[in-house]
């Protein structure tokens, strides 16, 4: 099968197309032949060594995929059957082989149905961001109906996720984003949006919710935790996603003073169950029409090199996708 891979840690460079031995799947394992696969953030950390995780070389770099079945182990044959359309978005991190091939095996615990109707290029641009904003809310922010959420670059791949995510589990969702992208963020849902270059964003906000705001999610990765913490309401949540590098002061007395709490979490050390949880919580919005990305652009699979070496430069908006198939 062709293939994505590396054969060492390094930059984008090193990134090589061509012919791999096809995977052969266990008992508890599905053989997926590979449609879709994105390109994410996480992938070039775990190709540079940023990431450190157990790998084998050659290494086949990605995580997320949309495809079809073509077989199952014999524990799981009762689940999964020849032709099911899949996705999963957890692969090419803990001695799992990538998602950038042909073919790719899968354990049937992070394989999840794609929903009938939902395009698989929009479904794989989806997988990261998505399932990223669910576990920032449900898990570690613990939203409930009547919260009021703060979403700093809403209108980015996970910011769009989570303003939507908020607003249909009931809370008031106060964003952030660019004045060309306003009328997207309140299609979304958000009741407020302010504009991210306003010199005095925490006084808008304050204005907005004087008794402060019960979740904090900082997507654009400044992570300033001092105007955090002033900006939560009592036992508010502030939820650190990104930032691999930032070191932010932390004024302790302000935050327990308020029984508030920083939680941060990294997507790859989510269990099967709360990404299963996730990918149906997905799932339902994505067949309903709620939950889509903004901006895709497909390249094939042998462009992942000059993919990477793009979002390694900052030069992507929306989703870089690689088609593994014609």
């Amino acid at each position: 099968m062709h293939a994505a891979y590396i054969e060492q840690l390094g930059p984008a460079e090193l990134i090589r197309f061509g012919e791999l031995p096809a995977p052969q799947p266990g008992p508890s394992d599905v053989l997926v032949e590979v449609d879709v696969v994105s390109v994410n953030h996480v992938d070039t950390f775990v190709r540079s060594g940023a990431w450190r995780t157990p790998l084998d070389f050659p290494f086949v770099i990605g995580r997320d995929l949309v495809g079809t079945v073509l077989s199952a182990g014999a524990a799981v044959a009762h689940r999964f059957a020849p032709g099911d359309r899949v996705w999963c978005n957890s692969l090419g991190h803990d001695g799992r082989q990538g998602a950038a091939a042909e073919q790719a095996v899968v354990p049937a615990e992070r394989l999840y149905p794609l929903p009938e109707g939902v395009d698989p290029v929009d479904a794989v641009a989806l997988a990261h961001p998505a399932v990223t904003a669910y576990l920032a809310l449900f898990d570690q922010g613990c939203i409930a109906a009547g919260d009021t959420v703060l979403v700093l670059g809403a209108a980015g791949n996970v910011g769009s996720a989570l303003v939507t995510m908020a607003a249909h589990a009931g809370a008031r969702v106060i964003a952030t984003s660019s004045p060309r992208d306003f009328d997207y963020v309140r299609e979304l849902g958000a009741a407020e949006v302010i504009d991210y270059n306003d010199p005095d964003v925490p006084a808008r906000v304050r204005e907005l919710s004087p008794d402060g705001v019960d979740i904090h999610v900082d997507t654009s990765a400044r992570n300033d935790l001092e105007t955090a913490v002033d900006l939560l309401a009592s036992r508010g949540r502030i939820v650190l996603l990104s930032g691999m590098r930032t070191r932010p002061v932390l004024p302790v007395g302000p935050l327990y003073l308020k029984d508030c709490s920083v939680r941060g979490f990294a997507i790859s050390h989510a269990t099967a169950g709360r990404l299963a949880a996730a990918a149906a919580h997905v799932n339902k919005l994505t067949a309903a029409g709620l939950l889509r990305p903004r901006g895709t652009e497909v390249l094939p699979l042998s462009a992942a090199a000059e993919a990477h070496r793009l979002l390694d430069e900052g030069k992507v908006t929306g989703k870089l996708v690689l088609r593994a198939r014609s």
